[in-house]
C-alpha cells in the first residue's frame, strides 16, 4: 500500500499537476487552423510540462510493475492490477501526445519554412508500403500555415538508368532495382524510410529541390478526413464525400476518364480541394484527429523526417512504417502485398490475415503460424466489363480479369523459417532476409471468384514465448482486423 501511495503521489505531483497548468490552453482545437494558420505558440509552451508528465508516467509504470503482490490480500492485488493497467494506458497515451507536442512546432515551420513531399497512394494497385504513388505534391509549412504547391504525376518520375540511391542487397533481392528507378515503385519495400529517401532523391533530380520530409496517405484516409470536413466540390463538377471517395477515386474514375492524363488531373484536383478545406480550418477538429488516428492505425498514413532528431521521435510510432518488432509484450509479423498485374485490379482483392502461436518444443521456443487468404472478388465478366486500364489488357502478361499478387510474410528478427503451404500443399516460394527479418515470398494468380490460402511457419525465441502475437499488413481498400489462429503442433502448416 505504501508503494502504491508513492506511485500515485508522484503521478499527481509530477504528471497531473504540470499538465493541468497548460490543458486550458491546449486541447484538440489547438491543432485547428484559424485564418489558414495553426497557432504554434501554445503547443510550444506546453512542451516542458508534457515532457515531464511523460517521464513521470513512464517511471510510474515501471514502479507499479515492480510491486510484489505474491502475498498480498485479494483487494490489494486487484487494486495494484488496476493501477498497472491504468498507468500502462496513460503512459502510452502520454508518450504519443509528447511526440506530437515536441514535433509539431518545428515540423510546421515555427523555426523556419519546411517543405514536404506528399505521396498520394493508390490502393487499386498495391505496393507493400500501401499503394502505387499515383500523384506527388509539394507541401510547404510556414509558421503553422500549410500550402499545397507543385503537383506532378507519379508516372512522370523515371525510369532512371540506375537507382537514384544505393539499394541494399536485401531490397534488390526481394523487390528489384526498379524500387529506386520509378517513383511508382518506391513503396515496393515496406520500409517507409527507404521509400521516403528514394522519393526525396527523385524529387530533387526532377525539380532541384531538397524536401525536409515525406508524408504518404491513401484515398481511404481521405474518406475518413471527409467525415470531418463534409463534402468537397471538385473543379470537375464531382462532389467528393466520405461515402463515395474510395469508389470514385479507386474505381469509377477509370470508367469516367479513360485518358490517364485526365485521371492524374482528377486525383490532383481531389487532393488539392480537400487540402484547401483542411488548411482553412473548415472541419470538425475531433473528427479530423480521429480520422488521422484511424488512418495511422490501419497503416495508411506514413511520415518520415530528414531531420535525425525528429525521425527518432517518429520511430516506433504507427506512422513510421517500420518492419515488425519483437519484445516481451508482443511479437509482430508483417504481411506485405505487391501488385504484379500492372493495373488497377487490386480494388477487387480481398484479404484476410490470421496469426497464432504455441510452444510445441521442449526447449520452450514458440512456433508461430501466419495465414493469408486472398480472393479475387471482381465480376465474372471482368475481362470485358471493366475498362482496359483497370484490367491491364494483358499488357504485362496477366490475362484480363485476373489478379497477380506477390505476398511477402516477414517474421521478427532472429526467427527461423520452418515451412509453408498453399491451399494445404507444399508451397513453391522464395526465402530471403530483410534487415535480419526472415521473409517468405510467393506469387499468386487469381481469376474472378478464385481464392488462395497461404500458411507460413516460423520458430521464435524462447524468451519471447509468452508475448502476444500480432500481424500488420498492407492496407487495401478494406483493412480487417487480424484474426486469431489455432493449429495442431503436429502439423502447423495445415488447417485443423
Amino acid at each position: 500500500m505504501r508503494q502504491v501511495s508513492v506511485v500515485v503521489d508522484d503521478v499527481a505531483r509530477n504528471a497531473v499537476s504540470p499538465v493541468a497548468g497548460v490543458v486550458g490552453k491546449l486541447d484538440s482545437d489547438s491543432f485547428a487552423p484559424k485564418n489558414g494558420k495553426i497557432d504554434l505558440q501554445p503547443i510550444e509552451d506546453a512542451q516542458p510540462a508534457v515532457a515531464k508528465a511523460t517521464r513521470t508516467l513512464t517511471k510510474a509504470d515501471r514502479d507499479a510493475d515492480a510491486i510484489d503482490t505474491n502475498r498480498t490480500l485479494s483487494p490489494v492485488t486487484t487494486a495494484v492490477a488496476e493501477l498497472r493497467n491504468a498507468l500502462q494506458t496513460a503512459s502510452a497515451q502520454a508518450d504519443g501526445a509528447n511526440r506530437i507536442v515536441q514535433l509539431a512546432p518545428a515540423m510546421l515551420g515555427h523555426d523556419g519554412d519546411r517543405n514536404y513531399l506528399l505521396l498520394f497512394q493508390n490502393n487499386a494497385e498495391l505496393r507493400a508500403g500501401g499503394g502505387i504513388p499515383g500523384s506527388v505534391a509539394l507541401l510547404q509549412a510556414h509558421d503553422g500555415s500549410l500550402a499545397l504547391q507543385n503537383q506532378a504525376a507519379g508516372s512522370s518520375f523515371g525510369p532512371y538508368d540506375q537507382p537514384v540511391l544505393p539499394l541494399s542487397a536485401d531490397t534488390t533481392g526481394l523487390y528489384g532495382k526498379i524500387t529506386g528507378e520509378y517513383m511508382q515503385d518506391v513503396t515496393l519495400t515496406p520500409r517507409f524510410d527507404v521509400s521516403a529517401k528514394l522519393a526525396q532523391a527523385m524529387w530533387k533530380q526532377k525539380f532541384g529541390q531538397q524536401v525536409d520530409g515525406v508524408l504518404a496517405m491513401d484515398p481511404v484516409t481521405l474518406s475518413y478526413i471527409l467525415k470531418a470536413t463534409g463534402p468537397v466540390q471538385l473543379p470537375t463538377g464531382d462532389t467528393l464525400t466520405s461515402d463515395n471517395a474510395v469508389k470514385l477515386l479507386l474505381s469509377d474514375v477509370y470508367a469516367k476518364y479513360p485518358d490517364p492524363t485526365m485521371q492524374d488531373a482528377f486525383f490532383a484536383a481531389a487532393a488539392s480541394s480537400v487540402f484547401e478545406k483542411v488548411s482553412t480550418g473548415g472541419f470538425d477538429t475531433k473528427k479530423f484527429i480521429a480520422a488521422l488516428a484511424l488512418g495511422s492505425d490501419e497503416g495508411r498514413l506514413r511520415l518520415w523526417s530528414a531531420t535525425k532528431g525528429e525521425q527518432s521521435r517518429i520511430s516506433g510510432t504507427a506512422v513510421a512504417g517500420e518492419l515488425p518488432t519483437v519484445s516481451k509484450a508482443a511479437r509482430q509479423f508483417g504481411v506485405y502485398l505487391n501488385d504484379g498485374t500492372g493495373s488497377k485490379m487490386d480494388y477487387y482483392l480481398d484479404k484476410t490475415v490470421s496469426v497464432g502461436s504455441s510452444v510445441c518444443r521442449k526447449d520452450g521456443r514458440p512456433t508461430s503460424v501466419v495465414e493469408v487468404t486472398l480472393k479475387n472478388s471482381a465480376p465474372a465478366d471482368a475481362a470485358t466489363s471493366l475498362p482496359e486500364y483497370v484490367t491491364g489488357g494483358g499488357a504485362f502478361g496477366t490475362e484480363p480479369g485476373k489478379i497477380k499478387t506477390l505476398i511477402a510474410v516477414y517474421a521478427p528478427e532472429n526467427a527461423i523459417y520452418l515451412g509453408a503451404t498453399q491451399d494445404g500443399k507444399e508451397a513453391a516460394l522464395q526465402t530471403a532476409t530483410d534487415g535480419g527479418h526472415p521473409v517468405a515470398q510467393l506469387q499468386t494468380m487469381l481469376a474472378p471468384g478464385q481464392s488462395v490460402t497461404f500458411r507460413v511457419v516460423f520458430l521464435g525465441q524462447a524468451k519471447y514465448a509468452k508475448a502476444a502475437v500480432q500481424a500488420m499488413s498492407t492496407p487495401g481498400v478494406d483493412q480487417a482486423e487480424t484474426e486469431p489462429l489455432s493449429f495442431e503442433c503436429s502439423n502447423p502448416t495445415h488447417a485443423g
